[in-house]
């Protein structure tokens, strides 16, 4: 087993994952990490955020991160030989008000991690832009739709829904560049 300083984004999520469902505790990796895995790492996130898929006991949680040597500050879990943080979101995984029923398995030399698609991903980065004007996520959107098969029409399909459809324009201008 890889040490955990040795481990990159997505093989410590996979080795969180791992433990938590271990436990019995049902998690899905999406935010930064996801985009960070989809793209090839050419988009860097400090943080793991695991939304929980159904009720999340935060007391549990806490001492299974706790076995895993990370120690709680705040809201996020800390492990002194990594510099990626760990966050628990409440769920059940959305995006806007579409819920995420599309996850994937994605195996790693330190486990399975669980990570919402490249589409949801890629919703999950437009509600972003759409809602914060955030150009940055707007261009994580792109990164993973570069990189990945997605769902163009099940995309415009959200953006429509969450009365978006001129900023899904854009965003469809500069994928098909």
């Amino acid at each position: 087993m890889k040490l955990i300083r040795e481990m990159n984004q997505g093989e410590l999520a996979a080795y969180i994952d791992s433990h938590l469902r271990d436990k019995g505790i049902d998690v899905v990796l999406s935010g930064g990490a996801s985009v960070a895995i989809y793209s090839d790492y050419r988009y860097v996130s400090e943080g793991l955020d695991f939304i929980a898929r159904f009720f999340i006991n935060h007391s549990e949680i806490k001492a299974i991160m706790k076995e895993m040597e990370f120690d709680r500050k705040g809201r996020y879990y800390f492990h002194s030989q990594t510099p990626y943080y760990v966050e628990f979101i409440s769920g059940p995984p959305s995006v806007g008000q579409d819920l995420i029923e599309d996850i994937h398995e994605l195996e790693m030399v330190t486990g399975i991690v669980r990570i919402i698609s490249p589409t949801d991903s890629v919703k999950d980065r437009l509600a972003a832009y759409y809602h914060w004007q955030d150009l940055q996520s707007l261009e994580q959107a792109l990164l993973v739709a570069d990189s990945n098969p997605i769902n163009l029409e099940n995309i415009e399909a959200w953006s429509r829904r969450e009365g978006k459809s001129t900023e899904f324009e854009e965003f469809k201008r500069r994928f098909q560049k």
